[in-house]
């Protein structure tokens, strides 16, 4: 099962507390409702009880003010920038647990990737494992 999140991947931002109490970032909230979407629109699929191999693939678009000649050389080349590969990794997890397997658990191998590309996105493939 493959699908694809548009957009610039984002990391799981840290609990915030308030004079109200903890909460989650709305950054946050927001991108791990997009990987809800995304997978739902893609499949309404399960995996329960089955050991899972998850790959990902964080893609990020080079910034517009430099040349066009530089961003052509970065394409597939590795981005070293923020946000940080497990904030990534964790945010697309957390927005799938319960969706798409029972729990994070489950999985029992990851992989990931975070490179730049022609097209912000993260594309996510789970293959169950037996």
């Amino acid at each position: 099962m493959k699908f694809e999140i548009e957009g610039k991947p984002v990391g799981k931002g840290r609990p915030r507390l308030s004079r109200w109490g903890v909460y989650t970032p709305t950054k946050t909230v927001n991108y791990e409702n997009l990987v809800r979407f995304s997978y739902l629109q893609a499949t309404n699929d399960k995996f329960i009880d089955c050991d899972l191999k998850i790959e990902i693939w964080a893609i990020f678009e080079p910034i517009k003010s430099i040349s066009q000649k530089k961003q052509k050389e970065l394409m597939n080349k590795p981005y070293r920038k923020k946000p940080d590969i497990d904030n990534i990794t964790k945010s697309i997890l957390d927005g799938l647990n319960g969706i798409a397997y029972q729990d994070d658990n489950q999985i029992t191998e990851l992989v990931v990737h975070k490179f730049y590309g022609p097209k912000a996105k993260a594309i996510v493939e789970i293959t169950k494992l037996y």
